[in-house]
């Protein structure tokens, strides 16, 4: 996992050390004026490869109420471009997670477990301009909501293939 601020004075040297496909989205999202984009899906090509960029609209929940999720085919690299606060939280997938529902054989490529009391759960706090990124190792609950208190958040997420960074 990667966190950091696309504000960040040492963004430009934390974008050089990592594969071509990973840079280059990080930048668009520094570059791209996404909180005016309309909401969606939709198919981006960055470094000549293909990516899925989501703009997303959402409200920030109680992290009870939310899933843990992984991702097999993609890298996940979601990003903070408009209200909150958010928290966000990350585990390493050790293999002792419970399925609760598994939808990695769809374009969707998402696998969600259960949520699980025992496991210890790192917290990410995001604010506008901050990115985190999961590769699919990485267990993560996004949109949560800080002191449990809601909050509307614009969400945007590019699916980085990660076959595109192996070996790149």
């Amino acid at each position: 996992m990667l966190y950091g601020n696309v504000n960040n004075e040492f963004f430009d040297t934390q974008t050089k050390i990592l594969p071509a496909p990973l840079s280059a989205a990080l930048k668009f999202l520094r570059d791209t004026d996404l909180k005016h984009h309309e909401p969606g899906k939709f198919d981006i090509t960055l470094e000549n490869t293909p990516m899925i960029l989501q703009v997303l609209d959402l409200t920030t929940q109680k992290r009870e109420t939310l899933r843990p999720e992984v991702h097999r085919k993609y890298i996940d690299v979601q990003f903070l471009a408009d209200g909150g606060p958010e928290n966000a939280a990350y585990y390493n997938d050790d293999g002792t997670n419970t399925v609760d529902e598994d939808l990695l054989n769809t374009p969707r490529d998402i696998l969600f477990y259960r949520n699980n009391e025992k496991v210890r759960e790192g917290i990410i706090p995001l604010e506008v301009g901050t990115f985190a990124v999961y590769f699919p190792w990485d267990v993560h609950v996004p949109a949560i909501a800080v002191d449990d208190v809601p909050a509307k958040i614009r969400k945007i997420v590019i699916k980085v293939p990660m076959a595109s960074c192996v070996n790149a």
